[in-house]
């Protein structure tokens, strides 16, 4: 059996160029997010301070407060997810903490438990799991919080549904 080598990855963040209808080329300021992609496999923990865009599969932690975490279309994790904000294209199984707001787009599917200022969850979407919703700044749940109940959802193709406090 071969070796099994592992190593870090670096992930590069790279600016944006836009170009108009003269020849010139723009730069703007990079957006502080970095990519894991298709073919890409992580498992451990995933820390930092910028933003993050998973289309690839994750297993372990994802811990990037004050940021925004994206699971792509293709993404699957297998984490528990602590984030400034969570939005859900791909596969989550796993618990998510967000300071802001968790978004289950049309085709994401998240199995596990949520605590967000706010929730919506699109048309389309499954989530099975239970939902705290919380105030800036409470770190615990409330006496009311105590005993909430899970909630699955699979949300009909024809309206929008959205969960604030």
């Amino acid at each position: 059996m071969p070796p099994t080598i592992e190593a870090a990855v670096p992930v590069v963040t790279r600016p944006v160029i836009s170009t108009s209808n003269s020849s010139s080329a723009v730069v703007q300021s990079p957006t502080e997010q970095a990519t894991i992609g298709k073919s890409l496999v992580v498992k451990g923990e995933v820390t930092g301070s910028e933003s993050l865009y998973i289309d690839g599969k994750v297993e372990g932690a994802i811990n990037l407060p004050g940021n925004r975490v994206t699971i792509g279309r293709n993404g699957q994790v297998a984490a528990n997810i602590s984030a400034r904000e969570v939005v859900v294209l791909g596969k989550v199984k796993g618990n998510v903490n967000a300071s802001d707001r968790v978004d289950i787009r049309n085709e994401g599917a998240l199995t596990g438990d949520v605590i967000a200022q706010r929730i919506s969850i699109e048309d389309g979407a499954f989530f099975k799991g239970g939902i705290d919703i919380r105030k800036p700044g409470q770190d615990k749940p409330s006496a009311e919080g105590k005993g909430s109940n899970p909630v699955a959802i699979n949300a009909p193709e024809t309206s929008r549904t959205a969960i604030t406090a």
